[in-house]
């Protein structure tokens, strides 16, 4: 049986040479997420898909009770999210978003990420809230210069005018 010096001294040794090998482990092989000249665009976004509603013809209207006859017929459902992104005229993304929800009527979520290297291009991202119409709802061209391990977001905002880089 270990006398309690000697017990006590030892617990010390194990218990430093442990907190050295954690502290080697945390700082000395360092860890890059993504390589020094590239920098990162990511398309991160939630947003409700229009209503494909239509205008109610007045023959419509007569057939229906009085209190019942609302102009417009906007269904449950929501429409998908077309969206697209070019990289220097060379399209890097093109999905179209499905909504959530048991009745198609939630909220439609996009989160991809591009490695790109660090420098100057051009930046062109659209979307359609409603596929029912024809081209694009929300443009956004801009010229962006991107530095090493730089992190631009894509994001939408109705608030804010639709489509924004930060």
């Amino acid at each position: 049986m270990l006398k309690p010096a000697a017990a006590i001294v030892g617990q010390a040794v194990l218990y430093g040479a442990f907190a050295a090998f954690i502290g080697y482990f945390a700082t000395d092989p360092v860890y890059r997420q993504i390589p020094d000249d590239v920098a990162l665009i990511k398309v991160s976004f939630s947003h409700l898909g229009d209503r494909e509603c239509r205008k109610r013809t007045q023959e419509e209207l007569d057939k229906m009770a009085r209190n019942m006859r609302a102009p417009m017929d906007c269904p449950r459902e929501r429409s998908d999210i077309k969206v697209e992104v070019d990289l220097d005229d060379k399209n890097i993304l093109k999905q179209v978003l499905h909504p959530t929800g048991l009745y198609k009527d939630g909220i439609s979520t996009m989160y991809k990420r591009f490695e790109v290297k660090a420098g100057e291009y051009k930046l062109a991202v659209r979307m359609q809230d409603n596929t029912a119409l024809e081209g694009w709802r929300f443009v956004k061209e801009e010229k962006i210069t991107l530095k090493p391990a730089q992190v631009l977001v894509i994001d939408f905002n109705p608030d804010k005018g639709g489509l924004f880089l930060k």
